[in-house]
């Protein structure tokens, strides 16, 4: 059994985790797929909630045994991937899957769910408006700030790839674009 894929991704402080909540909540019928990681867990954070927290080795492992749909190593050391199994549970339990991943992750489930997903990238109003949003979370320090600014610079340069883009200038604005482009996307193909 598949159902459709809502991927959405963006440079990280691009909004795009917020507007896949906001999304959660506006459509029942939309899961959250959790991403596994090697990174350490944040203040707040829940294994198995927010992301799969996972060693380098374990992670390194389930790429050996072909566990993940997709992974990337997206900063040295710290991989990030979506596990089979966490799909196949969502589309089991008849729900359509809403992704908060990378771009280069959002590219490879492209490739691989063409056509029952769609791609949305969450573009910042400027690096600047990124760099100042990344320093308000107080969550890097200077060095991993730097390695975020950068990696979003190389992030924007895929946008073009995305089947759509919503720019995040304005919050309301770019949730009533997300709300709309995912709204059309789900009831595609329904016979009403």
């Amino acid at each position: 059994m598949t159902g459709k894929l809502v991927i959405v991704a963006g440079p990280s402080g691009s909004g795009k985790t917020t507007i896949v909540r906001h999304l959660l909540g506006v459509y029942p019928r939309l899961a959250f797929s959790i991403s596994a990681c090697s990174r350490q867990k944040r203040e707040g954070e829940t294994d198995g909630e927010d992301y799969y927290f996972l060693s380098v080795e374990d992670f390194k492992q389930k790429i050996e045994n072909g566990e993940f749909i997709e992974w990337e190593q997206v900063y040295p050391g710290s991989y990030y991937g979506t596990l089979r199994t966490e799909v196949e549970r969502l589309w089991k339990a008849g729900r359509d899957v809403i992704f908060d991943i990378d771009v280069k992750g959002a590219m490879n489930l492209k490739k691989q769910y063409r056509e029952n997903s769609i791609t949305i990238f969450i573009k910042p109003p400027s690096l600047e408006a990124l760099g100042q949003r990344l320093q308000k979370r107080k969550t890097e320090t200077p060095e991993f700030f730097e390695q975020r600014i950068k990696k979003a610079a190389e992030e924007l340069s895929y946008s073009p790839k995305f089947d759509k883009i919503i720019r995040n200038n304005d919050l309301p604005t770019a949730f009533a674009e997300a709300e709309r482009l995912v709204g059309e996307f789900l009831t595609m193909g329904e016979v009403l």
